[in-house]
């Protein structure tokens, strides 16, 4: 069996659980691509798989990261879209933290000239992430107001983008040192969560009116203020609960008389065809855009994948500003 260098966990806990070690190289089946990984970057759920809170699909790597960019090294016996030495990018259930790793080939997506392996490692699971919330899930309109929370973060920066493209109007929540780069993409308005009521400052821009679409990562702690938010017919796409899952004392009328829809979704455990599908409609819609730089992935800081638990520490306590990303090293 060939092994390869790759970032272990050694059993569910810290950061120190985290060592650059050995595992077994993956093989690709016959619709699958090896890829020479150089980039990776660090998600969410990078970290509570780590502490053993999130478990990888049936059938994926155990081994951490979503995402990767690098160069085709194999082709399965039915891959004729690809070939050896192409450069290419996309989202994957796990194994990014490696050496190798497999990706379907209708995952993955040819890296831009203009786009570095780091710049690539950063765009696959932020901005499908926020394409599927903002498009699918959303149904995301011009002209409509949308409320971003963490706006600064790896999918807040790629929503934004995106919801600029739309030609919606921008409201996002973040720290105050975090809303100049918000602005920057796009943001119409920014509320520092610390210090303002995001309700108030909500219903203030848009004249009571309210926000069409709330993309929320926080959970238990913003639902309410989240429903007070919400025009008539308005949908809140939940994608997290960092702050807590439950809700206590609420009043589910106001979901009746808004006619609200709450959407709760996640991407990793999602069908193949549906990843597939919307990799293609993702790509139809930014691809061009990226090249160009009208869109473009917003990254943190790029650490050496030996720097693992640094880069994972830097996440944890949301010093980030867009994504983190590992540098695979030969």
């Amino acid at each position: 069996m060939e092994m390869m260098k790759a970032i272990i966990v050694e059993r569910p806990g810290g950061t120190e659980q985290l060592k650059l070690g050995k595992w077994r190289k993956p093989e690709c089946s016959e619709n699958e691509i090896l890829v020479k990984v150089k980039a990776t970057a660090l998600n969410r759920a990078d970290i509570l798989q780590r502490e053993g809170k999130y478990p990888p699909p049936v059938g994926a790597s155990p081994i951490l990261g979503l995402e990767l960019s690098g160069i085709v090294e194999d082709l399965g016996a039915r891959v004729f879209k690809w070939k050896k030495g192409d450069r290419v990018f996309g989202l994957i259930p796990g194994g990014g933290y490696a050496e190798y790793a497999i990706i379907h080939e209708d995952m993955a997506m040819e890296i831009p000239c203009s786009l570095s392996f780091e710049e690539a490692a950063a765009i696959p699971e932020v901005f499908l992430t926020a394409y599927q919330t903002l498009i699918w899930l959303g149904k995301l309109k011009a002209c409509e107001f949308i409320l971003i929370h963490v706006g600064a973060s790896g999918v807040g920066t790629a929503a934004i983008q995106l919801a600029r493209e739309i030609g919606a109007k921008i409201i996002v929540t973040a720290s105050s040192e975090k809303h100049k780069i918000c602005k920057e993409l796009g943001a119409d308005l920014t509320i520092d969560y610390k210090s303002q009521n995001f309700k108030e400052e909500v219903l203030t821009f848009t004249n009571n009116y309210g926000a069409d679409v709330i993309i929320d990562f926080i959970g238990g702690p913003y639902f309410k203020h989240n429903i007070e938010s919400l025009t008539r017919d308005g949908r809140l796409i939940q994608l997290s609960t960092l702050g807590g899952s439950k809700v206590e004392d609420f009043d589910m009328r106001q979901i009746l008389v808004k006619r609200l829809k709450i959407i709760g979704s996640t991407l990793r455990s999602r069908s193949l065809d549906y990843q597939i599908q919307l990799t293609k409609e993702f790509k139809d819609f930014a691809y061009e855009k990226i090249k160009k730089g009208i869109i473009k992935p917003v990254i943190d800081k790029v650490f050496n994948w030996q720097d693992v638990a640094e880069a994972h520490k830097r996440m944890e306590e949301n010093k980030n500003i867009g994504k983190i990303v590992l540098k695979i090293s030969d």
